[in-house]
Order: structure tokens, then C-alpha cells, then sequence
């Protein structure tokens, strides 16, 4: 269960369009560890985020735009991510361990190093993505866009 005041920080970010006030809040606060889990944002515009190791496990994010967003080793298990844009985003070392990614788009997203394992990427996005040391064991990627992608060690 995500804790109230972050989650309130990030709504009332998002109420006054003014996410650079939830990154400015989580710079000034680099002690702590963001709580996000279960957090309802579908649909929400979040282009730019800063939720480097922010828990957003089992978050439902379907739809949302978090084209450009700092996901570094960020914990996104069991999140609902279906048709989000993620586009460029950063999600090096994140854990999206049995996320749901389908149709997202996750062009030149950076995935070095994060955990697939039984993520849903069908008819996914990857073109250009970075999966450098993904770790991808059962993965689903049926129809997902491969094209470019870097797989290789």
C-alpha cells in the first residue's frame, strides 16, 4: 500500500501540472525511498518523472506517459503498464519482474540490467531499446517490435 504522503506529493504535482515540484520534493529528499505501491495512475502524464527506486509495485499505470522518466533501479513488480509510453525512459536496473507491458511503448528505453522475467511485452515497442543484461527468462514477446534493439552482452 503506498504511503499517503508520498502519494499525496505526487498528485498534487500532477493536479497543479507541475511535476517538476515532485521531482524537486524527491531531490530534496534523497533518504527516502518513495512508496508507490498499488498506486492508481492510469493514465496519468508523468513525462519526466524522477522515481529512480521508487516502489511502484503492483501500480496501475495503463496508459500513462512517462516518456523521458527516471525509473532507475526502480521496483515496478506486477505493475500495470499496458499501452503506457515510456519512450526513453530510464528503467536501468529496474525490477518489472511479472509487469505488464503490453503495447507499451518503450522506444530507445534504456532496460540495461532490469528484471523481465515473466513481464507481458506482446505487441510491445522495444525499437532501439537498450536490454543489455535484461534479464528476460520467460519473458512474452509475441508481435513485440525488435527492431534495433541492442540484446547482446
Amino acid at each position: 500500500m503506498a504511503n499517503e504522503n508520498h502519494l499525496r506529493q505526487l498528485l498534487d504535482a500532477i493536479r497543479a501540472q507541475n511535476l517538476p515540484k515532485w521531482n524537486q520534493w524527491s531531490e530534496e529528499h534523497p533518504d527516502i525511498r518513495p512508496d508507490l505501491s498499488g498506486a492508481d495512475l492510469k493514465g496519468t502524464f508523468l513525462r519526466g518523472a524522477h522515481f529512480s527506486g521508487t516502489d511502484l509495485r503492483k501500480a496501475d499505470l495503463r496508459g500513462a506517459f512517462l516518456s523521458g522518466a527516471n525509473l532507475w533501479e526502480a521496483d515496478l513488480r506486477e505493475a500495470l503498464l499496458a499501452g503506457a509510453d515510456l519512450r526513453e525512459a530510464n528503467l536501468k536496473g529496474a525490477d518489472l519482474w511479472k509487469a505488464d507491458l503490453r503495447r507499451a511503448n518503450l522506444r530507445e528505453t534504456d532496460m540495461q540490467g532490469a528484471d523481465l522475467r515473466e513481464t507481458d511485452l506482446r505487441d510491445a515497442d522495444l525499437f532501439r531499446a537498450n536490454l543489455r543484461g535484461a534479464r528476460l527468462e520467460g519473458a512474452d514477446l509475441r508481435r513485440a517490435n525488435l527492431h534495433e534493439a541492442q540484446l547482446d552482452e
